[in-house]
């Protein structure tokens, strides 16, 4: 392996854990198979990353679970399966094929009774759901269009309770976060939304908040979490 660059041992230690861990899932698997077989970006977190989320929301005993960000579902089927029959996630997705493969794979998966998924923007579903006076949720993962971080941010205050657990994906981008925003129209929006992110976690008097580096199968990234006050 003395040839291998960082990010290939990184994966192969990725591939390590998984099997040794035997974090297979044919049902899982087969549904992130037919997402990439449809031409969904491969950009879904990984076995880890997804039984570490089932983890959290088990401690938790989470039974509502809001999600930004559905993709094919890989990350929901985690999460839908660790609420348990009596519990729910409800998932953001833009993407109408995004959101038929992801029903079709909690559907192989058995999970589909669990899941709401709703199409369209997903601020504007956001809002919906603060319109309706739907009841809070116990944790909230955010994996969607990083630009708009802080809105959804936003609005998931007004979906949370004390003690929900926020989660937002994907915040350290290869370190790219370290770019200086020398021309705000020249600089990636992804990037500053996410920069825009953490200053929004230490500034909010809402929230208590920190962030963790990955590596991975996923490249060089991480993870931000932040418990409501």
């Amino acid at each position: 392996m003395d040839n291998f660059s960082a990010d290939q041992h990184a994966a192969a230690v990725d591939q390590y854990i998984y099997d040794a861990l035997e974090l297979h899932d044919p049902l899982f698997e087969a549904g992130r198979e037919r997402a990439h077989a449809a031409g969904l970006p491969q950009i879904e977190v990984s076995a880890a990353q997804g039984k570490f989320l089932k983890l959290l929301i088990e401690l938790l005993g989470a039974q509502r679970v809001l999600e930004v960000g559905t993709l094919g579902g890989f990350s929901t089927s985690w999460m839908a399966r660790a609420v348990g029959p009596q519990g729910q996630v409800v998932t953001c997705e833009f993407e109408p094929l995004h959101a038929r493969i992801a029903t079709e794979n909690l559907r192989q998966a058995d999970l589909e009774q669990r899941v709401q998924i709703n199409v369209g923007a997903a601020a504007n579903t956001l809002g919906e759901l603060i319109a309706q006076g739907t009841e809070p949720f116990d944790v909230i993962f955010i994996d969607a269009d990083k630009r708009n971080n802080v809105t959804y941010l936003e609005l998931a205050m007004d979906l949370s309770h004390a003690g929900t657990l926020i989660i937002v994906d994907n915040v350290v981008r290869g370190g790219a976060i370290l770019q200086e925003a020398t021309d705000a129209e020249t600089q990636d929006p992804d990037i500053r939304g996410i920069q825009q992110t953490y200053r929004w976690l230490a500034e909010d008097p809402r929230v208590d908040a920190t962030a963790l580096q990955t590596v991975g199968s996923k490249g060089w990234d991480g993870l931000a979490f932040a418990r409501v006050l």
